[in-house]
């Protein structure tokens, strides 16, 4: 992988080296499914819209966690949404240009009575903090909701403010 050299400043982290060392390539961005874009900056922030965990179009597994999807396959699929995410914010101003991973909001389809929708998410959060160090760190919210897009199982959207 290629591109810009991290400016983040002190202690910033080299997102490319850090992907090639965890075996990641950074996929294709996803196609919206309806009237928006991937991404948009405004000012020093970079809003990626919400990322299911499509690879190469498709969703590797569909359903609600708890019922047809485990938690753990559910939190592997959060890991596939932030790295979708991650393609998102290259394609718009590159991964180097991020100076932190401000916000992340996770929505889980679940089944009745699953509760573990922190655990999900954190295979995001994880994904974030491997390839971005400190600068992955983030605030965010964990939400069981009855339905996503495409039946998938999980959603991820991301504030990112970059340089």
């Amino acid at each position: 992988m290629t591109g810009p050299a991290p400016v983040a400043g002190e202690g910033a982290v080299d997102a490319y080296a850090k992907l090639a060392e965890l075996g990641l390539t950074l996929p294709t961005v996803v196609p919206p499914l309806a009237s928006y874009v991937p991404a948009v900056q405004s000012g020093n922030y970079v809003y990626v819209s919400g990322q299911l965990p499509l690879v190469d179009g498709k969703l590797p597994k569909a359903g609600k966690v708890g019922a047809e999807v485990s938690g753990e396959e559910a939190a592997e699929l959060a890991q596939i949404c932030a790295l979708n995410a991650l393609a998102a914010i290259e394609s718009l101003v590159g991964l180097g240009r991020v100076v932190k991973i401000v916000k992340v909001t996770g929505f889980v389809a679940s089944a009745p009575g699953f509760t573990g929708q922190p655990v999900v998410i954190n295979g995001a959060s994880n994904l974030f903090g491997e390839v971005l160090g400190e600068q992955g760190r983030h605030a965010r919210s964990a939400v069981g909701v009855s339905e996503l897009p495409l039946n998938a199982p999980v959603e991820v959207e991301v504030i990112a403010e970059v340089a």
